[in-house]
């Protein structure tokens, strides 16, 4: 980890992957994240394949750099107990549905009112300020309203998910950057703290229109896609032996590429040498140059086009990711942790700064693992945190 956040406390009630992966990255720029457990634990623990138990691969590649609280919400003591620490806490960040953790008492009014410091951050489905307020959202809800599975159906004309859990992914970073603006803020105005919402909804609705709001930009009823990306020749390309990926983008680019491949009337034609017209015809030329690959391997066309400066490279699978040369050299899956863990492969946080010496990475806690330590940093007595551990209010 890099300790640029070193001395924020953030008090972490969030499970499965928006909010442990959005804290996991604040734990890896240095601030100290609590993880608060129900006394089963996050229901990422226990999916397969698992390292140890509770320790599932979902859970561990989103939860090191963080110490395990597991408490029972319910009883008084353990709200107590949660109390106290919000009271020492910078931020608190939250993905449960925001009545449930209204009921449980800690909404943001009585937070604030114990915590007028702290930075109150929830990760929600929708807005609070819309129709859809409160109702349960995963990452395939998200990606069906937002339309992102619907962008499949203009190309290919069958509606289809994203094979990873890009919603939670994204709106994740929407977190990461709205609670340190937050923080920021709250050191450059006083010391104030502040209600963050992060709705996945809009998050995702921004991060797929970017680019296909195109007329609809300045036209009310203007149409929406972007054409380039949705042309369904728009893929990677087969060659002799495999696939690659091949971008020209610029004017000169193209003349290169199809110089190389020896189409010379397209390169003198006025409308491929203008980049409005030639973009209006992307399905076209990338329809040639799929047609155009197949005789000469993968490695051949990636020697040619990157001797020509062509952007382009390989289509990993996934285990060909795990193998690539760059990722290698650069030690992107070398784990750096303190202590001993069955993890073998860890994904390292990409963000690399100059002059600060990297820190060693807390592994991925067990549940409870930090529970009575905590408690003791918290002023608990002793003989309280066992009677507490044995009344199971806390798990150690």
């Amino acid at each position: 980890m890099y300790p640029l956040l070193k001395g924020l406390r953030i008090v972490d009630i969030t499970t499965i992957v928006l909010g442990p992966y959005a804290t996991q990255i604040l734990g890896d720029l240095g601030a100290e994240i609590i993880k608060i457990e129900a006394l089963e634990g996050d229901m990422n623990r226990s999916t397969p394949p698992h390292g140890a138990p509770g320790l599932g691969a979902g859970f561990a590649n989103n939860n090191r750099n963080k110490r395990s609280l597991c408490l029972d919400l319910k009883a008084p003591d353990g709200k107590a107990i949660l109390n106290r620490l919000i009271g020492t806490a910078d931020a608190l960040v939250h993905n449960m549905r925001q009545d449930a953790l209204d009921r449980l008492g800690f909404s943001w009014e009585v937070v604030h009112a114990l915590n007028p410091r702290l930075i109150y951050c929830a990760a929600l489905g929708y807005g609070s300020a819309g129709p859809y307020a409160g109702k349960p959202a995963y990452d395939d809800i998200i990606q069906g309203a937002s339309g992102i599975a619907g962008l499949a159906a203009r190309r290919d004309g069958t509606p289809s998910y994203h094979p990873m859990v890009t919603a939670d992914k994204v709106a994740a970073l929407h977190v990461v950057y709205g609670v340190l603006a937050a923080l920021l803020h709250r050191e450059r105005t006083g010391g104030k703290g502040q209600k963050i919402e992060m709705p996945m909804l809009e998050a995702m609705a921004g991060f797929t229109l970017n680019e296909h709001l195109m007329a609809a930009t300045f036209e009310t009823d203007g149409a929406t896609g972007y054409h380039r990306t949705l042309t369904p020749n728009r893929r990677p390309f087969p060659t002799k032996d495999g696939f690659i990926a091949l971008l020209p983008y610029t004017t000169q680019q193209w003349r290169r590429v199809m110089t190389a491949l020896g189409r010379l009337d397209l390169v003198e034609a006025p409308w491929f040498n203008d980049n409005p017209a030639r973009s209006k015809r992307s399905g076209e030329l990338y329809s040639l140059i799929g047609a155009a690959l197949g005789d000469k391997t993968s490695a051949e066309w990636l020697a040619l086009f990157e001797e020509l400066d062509i952007p382009c490279g390989p289509v990993n699978s996934l285990d060909d990711v795990l193998r690539d040369p760059h990722l290698t050299a650069v030690g992107f899956f070398e784990p750096n942790f303190s202590a001993p863990t069955p993890v073998r492969r860890s994904l390292r946080q990409a963000i690399q700064c100059s002059g600060i010496a990297v820190e060693p990475d807390l592994p991925p806690p067990a549940l409870g693992h930090d529970s009575k330590a905590l408690l003791g940093e918290l002023g608990y007595a002793a003989a309280d945190v066992e009677r507490l551990v044995a009344q199971r209010v806390v798990k150690a």
